[in-house]
């Protein structure tokens, strides 16, 4: 079992400890903090990133731990009345305790096998938020950012609608304790303005994630056994994938056919 600071890792949580010093000072950086930015982060470990948050001017640092063992830990190691620690699952927590002290900058090593709910999370809450950078897997945040092709799927759709993203710095796995499988990505991220509003949004998206059920196959194969009336579509667009299609497109498609 691995420790840091005499407290056993849990892997139920997920928990690789940064160690490397310049990714902190890359995720900081690329973020405004003034003495008027309210942060918050997600699983603080033993520290690491909230010190040097703390070195910032922040006004406040809100900090959700699921591990009570690092909450009482960090709250005791670092005494800063910016400071507030909530010893909850941040997939548990009623956001709209951010209201008051909002728009909030989000600096995070996320757990990685909880990162698509987070980044969920996060979109419907983005009237909370500024800006933030996010730690995830290598492969998560290639994903996030791909715009066409393979690799390209309903999550980068999705968030890239919702959200400007940016690649950082890629991270080694020698970068963390215990050093993790896979490589990782510090990904910045911005709500986007003014979005066009969807028409039946919640509709709009299984549709989407019906055209892209089985990336390799055609829009005509992955809808054909639905209740949509592709008869509508032009063929030459049935005869494409998901892949090859802009999110302009899939709307002017969504507008179409949910009448």
């Amino acid at each position: 079992m691995a420790y840091s600071q005499g407290i056993p890792l849990k892997k139920q949580f997920g928990q690789h400890f940064l160690r490397d010093h310049s990714v902190i000072e890359t995720m900081i950086s690329a973020v405004e903090i003034t003495d008027e930015t309210s942060v918050f982060e997600i699983g603080c470990g033993d520290g690491f990133l909230t010190k040097e948050i703390l070195n910032t001017s922040a006004k406040r640092l809100f900090i959700f731990e699921i591990d009570p063992d690092w909450a009482t830990y960090v709250q005791n190691t670092f005494p800063d009345e910016r400071l507030s620690m909530f010893q909850k699952n941040f997939l548990d927590i009623d956001l709209s305790l951010l209201q008051n002290n909002a728009p909030w900058t989000m600096l995070s090593n996320l757990p990685y096998q909880v990162t698509f709910p987070i980044l969920h999370t996060l979109q419907e809450n983005r009237h909370l938020l500024k800006e933030g950078v996010i730690m995830v897997q290598e492969e998560v945040a290639q994903k996030i950012v791909k715009t066409r092709g393979k690799g390209f799927g309903y999550s980068s759709l999705f968030f890239q609608y919702y959200f400007e993203w940016r690649l950082l710095v890629k991270v080694p796995p020698t970068a963390f304790h215990p050093a993790p499988k896979v490589f990782s990505r510090l990904l910045y991220f911005k709500p986007k303005q003014n979005i066009v509003v969807i028409p039946e949004e919640e509709g709009f998206w299984k549709f989407i994630k019906q055209c892209f059920k089985q990336p390799r196959r055609t829009l005509k194969n992955n809808l054909e056994q639905t209740h949509y009336r592709i008869t509508l579509i032009d063929a030459n667009i049935l005869g494409l994938r998901a892949q090859e299609i802009s999110i302009n497109d899939f709307i002017a498609l969504w507008e179409l056919i949910r009448s």
